[in-house]
């Protein structure tokens, strides 16, 4: 297979928040999901320092913050945000909702 297109809206979110995106579109190397938070809304604080995962977030829609390590970032639209598998974070949706782009790795996906 050279290439798979998907509509996220076409992929079930079981809790509203969550589309994985990885296995519909076929991809091995690395983690992709589509996150949709209502205004307002929170997203746990996590981290990956149990598996490695290194993750990026793409800010596609809507605005909030990314707390990281005590540390509260605007985001928005057009902003990438890494961060590495011990940094402790959490999404944080603005008055408009915010919705982004999860990429994860560890060492052994690639």
């Amino acid at each position: 297979m050279a290439h798979m297109v998907v509509d996220a809206s076409d992929i079930e979110s079981p809790n509203g928040v969550f589309r994985g995106l990885s296995a519909p579109l076929g991809v091995g190397k690395f983690k992709v999901n589509r996150l949709e938070l209502a205004p307002g809304g929170e997203g746990p604080e996590h981290d990956h320092s149990a598996n490695g995962e290194e993750e990026v977030y793409a800010v596609v829609s809507g605005s909030g913050t990314v707390l990281v390590d005590g540390e509260e970032i605007a985001v928005r639209p057009g902003h990438f945000v890494f961060c590495s598998p011990d940094a402790r974070r959490q999404m944080r949706a603005g008055g408009d909702g915010l919705v982004w782009i999860g990429i994860g790795a560890t060492d052994g996906d690639s």
